[in-house]
């Protein structure tokens, strides 16, 4: 799809989330206020435009996994702000969040594992705060963004063995096979 196509059918996706009626079907008027207000209240973004495409590209992907217009978009705002500030795509940390606990943020492994990215709760002594909540979705995605950009970044950006190491499973790929799959076939945007 070229540039122009591709502005136009962003450009219509946007006018859907915002209007009242698009090919004579009623939109949600509580998904366009919360878009409206997500857009508005999305500091990540380096401008409104970016943000109001994202956002709506995002929720319909994710509307499968989180029902509530207004939870996938106060969700999709934090992925965002957190992966922006760690240096991180944050539709890989979407594809993470989706291997690891199918976006719920009371998950836990069978190895103890917590929250949206599953973190280890050993993290929280490492770096001196024991009390933090690992399922608070904002602790624990500050927490896993920056532990898997750490690991992107001490395996100079390649995503398999970084993948690899914030699974604990560093050899083997079936971890980031799973994450790299997801990404590819959910969450993948493709920045022409």
């Amino acid at each position: 799809m070229n540039r122009g196509r591709l502005t136009s059918f962003l450009s219509l996706m946007i006018a859907m989330a915002f209007s009242t009626s698009v090919f004579g079907q009623s939109v949600d008027p509580e998904l366009r206020a919360a878009l409206k207000r997500t857009v508005n209240e999305a500091s990540s973004f380096e401008d409104r435009f970016e943000a109001e495409v994202w956002l709506v590209d995002m929720s319909s992907r994710m509307s499968r996994y989180i029902k509530d217009p207004n939870k996938r978009l106060e969700l999709l705002k934090k992925v965002h702000r957190e992966a922006t500030r760690a240096g991180v795509e944050p539709e890989l940390v979407l594809s993470v969040i989706h291997i690891e606990s199918l976006f719920d943020r009371f998950a836990i492994s069978r190895v103890g594992a917590q929250g949206l990215m599953q973190v280890m709760p050993f993290w929280k002594n490492e770096i001196g705060r024991p009390t933090d909540n690992l399922t608070s979705v904002d602790t624990n995605l500050r927490y896993g963004c920056t532990i898997l950009k750490h690991y992107i970044d001490r395996e100079k950006g390649d995503l398999i063995r970084a993948l690899a190491r914030y699974n604990g499973s560093l050899g083997k790929t079936w971890y980031p096979e799973k994450v790299l799959t997801a990404w590819e076939k959910y969450w993948f945007v493709n920045n022409i």
